[in-house]
């Protein structure tokens, strides 16, 4: 199923909270591959010089340098990571990728530590193309540490239960994508190829030592992490909340410092940002161009959005220091 046919099944507005289970969660399109390095860049370019060849494997094989099932993975990270937008036939750039990614924009070659974090934030927070094993892994794991054996075992579990009939091959190599995006590869391959994911470098995820399976191989154990991030800057915590707040709770007024901790692809869930921490933040401070004001409380803080709220595009110039 292509993701312009998932697009269109879309029957609610996006500023209307959906279920789980309404969600059309992506299992595959990626064709195996993690986001290359160099990819994003490149559909920019390709789709705003050619975007009549966007659709065409021969000709974006020629312009873009790469083999068909890359093509296909190119585009469908273009679209998993907010660059473009599926709501037509004719995917368009998005106001996010023009701002980011065009020859004046604001980080066109992903140099600033800033640009990886928003790319993660935007792969785990896509409602219009979700991917199942983003939204399995930072929204319904429990455990600090897991095991690629636990989690395949787990997710065929959640995946029945959303009436889906996937392969445990299909499941795997969905995970497989996830586990590529935050690890480094420790091969020898092409100079490109070497350019290692954009998101390798987070240090999200990482192995902490080896297990028994239950059948007598030995696994690599794995771990998140959790807690405190000083690289995630106030300027980009305050775009997450107010991302997640217009594309999930836009006609709210107001929201809970709940919904921003654990909500699904809440800034809490996607960092992987403690409780304490995400307090801290919302107390900081403000400028005059915080999304929200924060009124805490002895129960349960909330936040609440300004008269005149800061647009999208201002708030992430200033991730960038840009005013």
């Amino acid at each position: 199923m292509t993701v312009e046919v998932l697009a269109k099944k879309r029957v609610r507005a996006k500023s209307e909270p959906r279920s789980v289970a309404e969600r059309p969660f992506r299992f595959s399109g990626h064709e195996t591959f993690a986001c290359r390095f160099a990819w994003l860049p490149k559909a920019y370019q390709f789709l705003k010089s050619h975007p009549e060849h966007w659709s065409n494997d021969e000709e974006a094989m020629v312009a873009l340098g790469i083999g068909k099932n890359m093509v296909k993975s190119l585009r469908f990270w273009a679209v998993a990571s907010g660059l473009t937008s599926v709501e037509s036939n004719q995917p368009a750039i998005t106001p996010f990728g023009e701002q980011i990614f065009s020859d004046r924009g604001l980080d066109p070659y992903i140099e600033h530590p800033a640009t990886p974090w928003l790319i993660h934030w935007k792969l785990s927070s896509n409602l219009d193309v979700p991917l199942f094993s983003w939204h399995f892994m930072f929204n319904r794991w429990p455990f600090p540490e897991f095991t690629r054996s636990d989690v395949l075992a787990a997710m065929r579990r959640e995946s029945g239960r959303l009436g889906h009939e996937h392969s445990d091959i299909t499941l795997s190599q969905h995970f497989d994508v996830l586990l590529h995006t935050y690890l480094p590869s420790r091969s020898n391959v092409s100079l490109e190829d070497s350019l290692e994911g954009p998101l390798t470098d987070l240090g999200l995820l990482q192995p902490v030592g080896d297990t028994r399976s239950e059948g007598g191989r030995r696994e690599t154990v794995y771990s998140f992490r959790r807690g405190r991030k000083p690289e995630i800057s106030r300027a980009l915590f305050d775009y997450a909340v107010d991302d997640y707040w217009m594309s999930r709770r836009a006609n709210e007024a107001t929201l809970s410092l709940r919904d921003i901790c654990v909500g699904d692809s809440s800034p809490g869930r996607v960092f992987l940002l403690s409780e304490d921490d995400i307090h801290s933040r919302l107390e900081e401070a403000g400028d005059g161009v915080r999304p929200f004001e924060y009124l805490p409380s002895a129960i349960a803080g909330r936040i609440v959005r300004p008269a005149k709220p800061a647009k999208a595009s201002e708030l992430l110039r200033r991730v960038y220091g840009r005013t």
